[in-house]
């Protein structure tokens, strides 16, 4: 996002951006060392931005610590309604279809509001781990993580 927040105004930069999210989920996608892939996903009003939300087909060791399979930010004027549950419940169907049986969310452990998000979606925490809470929320798959 940092390389491209000052000119993704213009549509041919934007169209390179949303390129290289449509890569990140493929294998055989160059990434930086320690990545993994990823589908990121958009939450919208009509064409209003409200967040995103990224899963990560894996966990690495980094993810598996403090990570987890899923990210989530709404943006600063949409916060408070409701956005994040929605996105968050609405990515397990999701990350069902990539084959992850359970996904590991995290939180700060001073982030309420996201902990409560996390709960709401079905979230069971399992501990705390370097300043981070770790919940595993079911997706109703059959197969392993």
């Amino acid at each position: 996002m940092e390389e491209f927040a000052a000119t993704w105004h213009r549509p041919d930069v934007f169209a390179v951006y949303v390129d290289r999210l449509n890569a990140e989920p493929l294998e055989e996608t160059p990434r930086i060392e320690g990545w993994v892939p990823c589908t990121t996903l958009w939450y919208v009003e009509g064409d209003t931005f409200l967040g995103r939300l990224a899963i990560r087909h894996r966990l690495n060791p980094f993810l598996h610590e403090l990570g987890g399979h899923i990210g989530y930010a709404v943006r600063p004027t949409a916060r408070r309604r409701g956005y994040a549950t929605a996105m968050l419940t609405g990515a397990l169907p999701v990350a069902r279809g990539l084959g992850i049986a359970s996904v590991l969310v995290t939180c700060d452990t001073t982030n309420t509001a996201s902990r409560k998000v996390i709960e709401a979606a079905g979230g069971a925490l399992e501990d705390e781990r370097g300043g981070k809470l770790r919940f595993w929320i079911g997706t109703g798959a059959g197969s392993g993580v």
